[in-house]
């Protein structure tokens, strides 16, 4: 959508807003978003007088969507909680070559 917004060609902006109706909103998108149906009518009407913002409902549901389900559900997930001790290891492994790094350097500063 963002690329969709910044177009400024007419014929461009028809060409792509076309492009992401048929990918991702219509009912039978090979990709197709989860949004409710007044929405989906929106943004087809919205196609019939084509602007920058015409697809603005659609990402607005996803945006809400994401941030009530599906982010929250992700952050729960075992996959992320993986991820995060995953992080978490390698920063205490970083942290550990760093003391080893900087330890012949204070016994050398405590010989002078």
């Amino acid at each position: 959508c963002e690329d969709y917004r910044n177009t400024k060609s007419a014929s461009k902006l028809s060409v792509k807003a076309q492009k992401i109706y048929d990918e991702f909103i219509s009912t039978d998108a090979p990709r197709e978003i989860n949004i409710d149906h007044e929405t989906r009518d929106i943004t087809k009407a919205n196609l019939l007088a084509l602007t920058p913002s015409c697809f603005d409902p659609a990402q607005h549901k996803i945006y809400m969507l994401m941030a009530k389900d599906c982010y929250p559900r992700f952050l729960r997930s075992q996959t992320y909680r993986d991820l995060v001790q995953q992080a978490k290891q390698r920063t205490k492994n970083q942290d550990a070559k760093k003391a080893l790094r900087v330890r012949p350097q204070l016994e050398n500063w405590k010989l002078k």
